[in-house]
């Protein structure tokens, strides 16, 4: 496979990969967003509840990009296996924070994962800058987004 073969593949696993999480989390919050979370107390803040698909579809796309770009510089690198280690954990705590925020209602244990997630993000980020900048550029959108999502995560804490 030849080496824009190999990019567009990734790209496109990545996207669909990301996009599945996205799908799954999808669920767990749907189903809380009209009876727990819109009992809440919410900070002012707190954007409408519309806004949070699209712009976590978007984001979800600017990581399978970025992850597909850095997995077609070859995944036997070493530096290429740590930038994916990264990233793959970060991809687990993301999916996890919307299981024990929205599934288990637990806003609390779900600042933990948060903060968690966003040392990793930045991780990512750095090792991703370190194999392809683009890449790493792609996602300081999603660090800062997530960067949102903990301070909403905190506002809810603190009104409930």
């Amino acid at each position: 496979m030849n080496q824009k073969t190999k990019r567009i593949v990734g790209i496109l696993v990545g996207i669909s990969l990301c996009l599945a999480l996205g799908t799954i989390s999808g669920f767990v919050t749907k189903e809380a967003i009209p009876t727990w979370y819109a009992g809440l107390n919410k900070p002012f803040f707190t954007p409408p509840n519309w806004l949070f698909a699209p712009v976590w579809t978007l984001l979800y796309m600017m990581m399978g990009i970025a992850v597909g770009w850095v997995w077609s510089f070859g995944s036997h690198h070493r530096w290429v296996k740590t930038a994916l280690y990264h990233f793959l954990a970060q991809f687990i705590l993301n999916g996890l924070w919307s299981m024990v925020f929205f599934g288990l209602k637990k806003p609390l244990i779900a600042l933990l994962v948060i903060l968690s997630l966003l040392i990793l993000i930045q991780r990512t980020i750095h090792w991703f800058l370190i194999i392809h900048k683009p890449s790493g550029y792609l996602l300081y959108p999603y660090f800062a987004w997530v960067s949102f999502a903990t301070l909403l995560n905190i506002g809810i804490i603190y009104y409930n």
